[in-house]
């Protein structure tokens, strides 16, 4: 009894203690001292039934009674702080995979939360209201898998596989959130990630209120689909994942037991909130949809239910006329409620700047010349060198005379920002960065991206902000109608033509209202180079000049007319706000390519399954780890200005089962220092149904000419997880294995040796 005393006696004088701390004026959830979970029951305990539904909308008010400050959940860091005024635009995602170059990603978006986060406190110190694209809940990383080529936001995603994705991931979410999980040393996460879109998403763009996808083999959900999503969710600690718009299985993503219940949160253990893609509530109810809710109060319900706790919408702010007439409970809100608002308390909105260390990040971070270097260095990484026939690149600096540059891409600055982008302080076109590594060079459009009307640009002046970035002012000055012929005029004292051209993000996108030739709603209808852009590269070459191609696209373009009209063909992605000066250097020689494609190039859309088909098996086969046919340039593909030798490799597991280390020997048999990214795949030979092969294992190594090295390739056990149709279950199966080491997806390009698994 004298102990029991003891501990009564030594627990009240610790809440005494807290309790002097504590202001006169403080409620509990006010109180830092205090765990999450205590300030978020405390508040929850506080909140009005219309309160706790005026939280629960992307758009969240004030509620000035208990000092809650407005928020918005929607902010965008695609690659960049989105739609928020000045700040670093870097690369692509399709790109950015395309370097294989984790660390470098994460260091991108550990900038790209900086800014973020300089905004936010600059915002709230200037005593102004948090509005969209203003908060620290930014939705991405987009880690659905680019299945099809077709798919206008493809470029959005880190590829077709897997493992890239789910590394780059890792990586992005890494780098915005700045923790995996709170400490002692990191009470507040520095921004909240979103991994969407969950799940089994990547297009039709025109069909995505409508369509079902309910005839997927089980394989294809655990081994393709879903893999990305839950190493993000176990072992990121992503802390909001975004539903989807179609339906899964019958039911809307938003609105799916199985997906956000089962699976995500019983499953995999998911404790962080759910969002909604925008209007996809809506898709519940209104005509010509879903059709899988009465009216708005019922879909409104389901989302709720079904664990959706945040809505990109209005459609929640019928949840009390929901309640009242028996469609849901306010204890069911209050499990939405309870989520979002330990968000909230995880980042700090409730608590003083002072106690939150993340908001010392001065606003000199914004558009820094740091970040841009960052921008530079990946635009470089991220382009992949598809074809250099007879070795024409790198092109001499003194060529300049002989040089002319064309396309519809090379002096178009948002052409390089892609899509949800920021505004640059400057952006370098191509034919900006080619000018200032070489001096001026002849330049002509020639061409737009489908036709051969070029609009025509002229500096308008440049303005200069607080931190002394400048941005260039356009004026669109008229379009001109080019011939072949003229073209041709025009070129005919230069030896070698760089051409600027492939697609503008203007037509591949989310949900674009386009229609022209080759492209619909955002997705192309065809993968094949623009019929003017193709004719026009054939007649140059019929008259004798030598082409390079840049390609600037967010999507595989089938090229192979062009590899006999273009003596090289780097594809360069849409690539940031430094793109120009990352092109140059890499034609110019500064930089030795060391890009690897995250995507499949296919020759022609023949090789193309039906694009609304989400099996992997059908057809020839979808991605490198299904196809049967020969592309034009596989997964993992990328030449270099000098040439690699990479051995047979050699593996071992270590003696507690947990790792398997590949060793392999790399060497740089060329005359010019170069990075080679040595790829590892395996396939389980019993699995007659599994993949062709599927990475494993990368590792990047830059070497000097005639250097050496000797490479380990550590990969846990769990990369060898497969789908075991017998238990119907993703599991590590011991057994025999192939495993293949080399340059590229390519049978040609790697080594194989069979392995042993216990």
């Amino acid at each position: 009894m004298k102990s029991r005393t003891i501990i009564l006696s030594i627990a009240m004088t610790a809440a005494l203690g807290a309790t002097a701390q504590r202001q006169p004026s403080q409620l509990p959830y006010q109180d830092a001292n205090l765990s999450v979970e205590q300030r978020v029951d405390d508040l929850l305990g506080r909140l009005t039934l219309e309160e706790k539904v005026s939280l629960m909308m992307n758009s969240s008010p004030a509620i000035k009674r208990l000092g809650i400050p407005q928020t918005d959940w929607w902010s965008e860091a695609l690659h960049g702080v989105g739609r928020n005024g000045l700040s670093t635009v870097f690369p692509s995602c399709i790109g950015m995979a395309c370097s294989f170059n984790e660390e470098l990603v994460e260091r991108i978006f550990t900038a790209v939360s900086d800014e973020a986060r300089a905004k936010n406190t600059q915002q709230r110190r200037q005593g102004k209201a948090v509005k969209r694209y203003q908060g620290l809940s930014f939705w991405t990383p987009n880690i659905n898998i680019f299945r099809d080529p077709r798919w206008g936001r493809g470029q959005e995603t880190y590829g077709e596989d897997p493992l890239l994705t789910a590394q780059m991931g890792l990586r992005v979410v890494k780098g915005l959130q700045g923790i995996t999980r709170p400490d002692a040393n990191h009470k507040y996460f520095k921004l909240l990630a979103c991994a969407k879109h969950f799940a089994v998403h990547s297009g039709p763009e025109s069909t995505r209120h409508t369509m079902n996808i309910d005839q997927l083999a089980p394989r294809d959900l655990w081994e393709t689909y879903l893999p990305a999503f839950k190493r993000l969710v176990q072992e990121g600690n992503v802390q909001e994942v975004m539903c989807a718009y179609q339906r899964f299985e019958g039911d809307p993503c938003c609105g799916s037991n199985r997906l956000l219940q089962q699976i995500l949160r019983d499953e995999w253990g998911f404790d962080g909130l759910v969002v909604s893609d925008c209007g996809a509530i809506n898709d519940f109810w209104q005509e010509g949809r879903h059709g899988v809710s009465a009216d708005v109060e019922a879909a409104s319900a389901k989302g709720a239910l079904s664990g959706t706790d945040v809505e990109c919408g209005g459609n929640y702010r019928n949840l009390p006329e929901a309640i009242r007439r028996g469609d849901i409970k306010e204890a069911d809100l209050d499990v939405n409620v309870r989520r979002l608002l330990r968000g909230r308390f995880l980042l700090g909105e409730f608590d003083d700047d002072s106690q939150v260390a993340w908001t010392s990040i001065p606003d000199s971070v914004i558009a820094s010349q740091t970040h841009k270097q960052l921008a530079r260095q990946m635009g470089r990484e991220q382009m992949v060198l598809l074809q250099n026939r007879d070795n024409l690149l790198p092109l001499s600096k003194d060529d300049a005379s002989r040089i002319m540059v064309m396309g519809p891409n090379a002096n178009d600055p948002t052409m390089l920002w892609g899509i949800y982008f920021g505004q640059p302080s400057h952006t370098v076109t191509p034919l900006e960065g080619i000018q200032a590594k070489i001096g001026q060079v002849a330049y002509a459009p020639a061409c737009g991206i489908t036709t051969m009307t070029a609009e025509q640009y002229e500096a308008a002046g440049q303005t200069e902000d607080a931190h002394g970035s400048t941005t260039l002012q356009l004026r669109k000055t008229g379009e001109k109608t080019y011939t072949t012929d003229e073209v041709l005029g025009l070129a005919q004292d230069k030896d070698i033509i760089i051409f600027v051209g492939g697609i503008s993000p203007n037509l591949e996108k989310e949900q674009a209202r386009v229609s022209v030739e080759g492209f619909d709603g955002g997705d192309r209808t065809t993968i094949e180079m623009s019929r003017v852009q193709r004719e026009l590269l054939g007649a140059l070459h019929q008259a004798g000049k030598k082409v390079v191609l840049v390609c600037c696209s967010g999507s595989a373009i089938a090229l192979e007319p062009e590899q006999q009209s273009c003596d090289a063909i780097i594809e360069a992605w849409y690539a940031g706000e430094q793109g120009g000066h990352a092109l140059a250097d890499v034609l110019f020689g500064d930089y030795n390519p060391s890009g690897k494609l995250a995507v499949t190039f296919y020759k022609n859309d023949t090789q193309l399954p039906p694009f609304d088909d989400y099996a992997m098996t059908t057809g020839q086969g979808r991605t490198y780890r299904y196809f049967r046919g020969e592309p034009l340039y596989p997964f993992g593909y990328g030449l270099s200005y000098t040439s690699f030798n990479i051995g047979k490799p050699k593996a071992v597991q270590s003696s507690d089962g947990q790792t398997v280390s590949v060793t392999v020997d790399v060497k740089n048999t060329g005359r010019m220092a170069g990075t080679e990214v040595v790829q590892v795949y395996m396939r389980r030979t019993a699995d007659a149904e599994g993949p062709l092969k599927t990475l494993c294992g990368y590792q990047r190594v830059s070497l000097e000419p005639g250097q050496g090295s000797r490479i380990t390739i550590d990969m846990p056990r769990q990369r060898f997880e497969c789908w075991d149709a017998q238990t119907n279950t993703m599991r590590v199966m011991p057994g025999e294995y192939e495993l293949y080491a080399g340059a590229s997806s390519a049978m040609k390009d790697l080594k194989k040796i069979n392995f042993k698994l216990f």
